[in-house]
């Protein structure tokens, strides 16, 4: 980040949940969120564009507390969500009037992509059926 804050980029910023080895990543949640916490507030610092990719309710609070902070406008940021996953979130940070992009899988591996996620993080099947069967009530089917 240091070498690219002069050069105001446009980042992505995403706690993801791959598991990756610790000579390459941090490891444990708490070492996770502060340097994300870090990293955003370096880039935004520098005058880059961030995006915000995650779900994590203390990493949005803690973007948007230092989005207050900074007087930060949209052109400065946005927030990123995978498709299916917390669309409530997205809809109070929509209005909220924060932009959000919707993360959409796809492609000749979504399959494979979306298997991986799921072996990678067995909970985020109950989220992701609990918003199909949503979405099929919602829908009368």
């Amino acid at each position: 980040v240091g070498e690219l804050v002069d050069l105001r980029p446009n980042v992505r910023v995403c706690k993801g949940i791959s598991v990756e080895p610790a000579d390459i990543a941090y490891q444990g949640e708490e070492a996770i969120r502060f340097n994300f916490v870090e990293t955003i507030a370096a880039l935004w610092e520098g005058g880059a564009k961030v995006a915000v990719a995650t779900h994590d309710d203390a990493l949005v609070a803690k973007a948007l507390a230092l989005i207050g902070e900074r007087g930060l406008g949209h052109e400065r940021y946005e927030f990123q969500l995978l498709l299916g996953v917390r669309e409530e979130l997205a809809g109070e940070l929509v209005r909220g009037g924060h932009t959000v992009r919707i993360y959409v899988p796809y492609g000749r591996k979504w399959y494979e992509y979306s298997l991986r996620r799921l072996q990678a993080k067995p909970r985020m099947a109950r989220v992701i059926a609990r918003a199909a069967v949503g979405r099929a009530v919602g829908r009368g089917l």
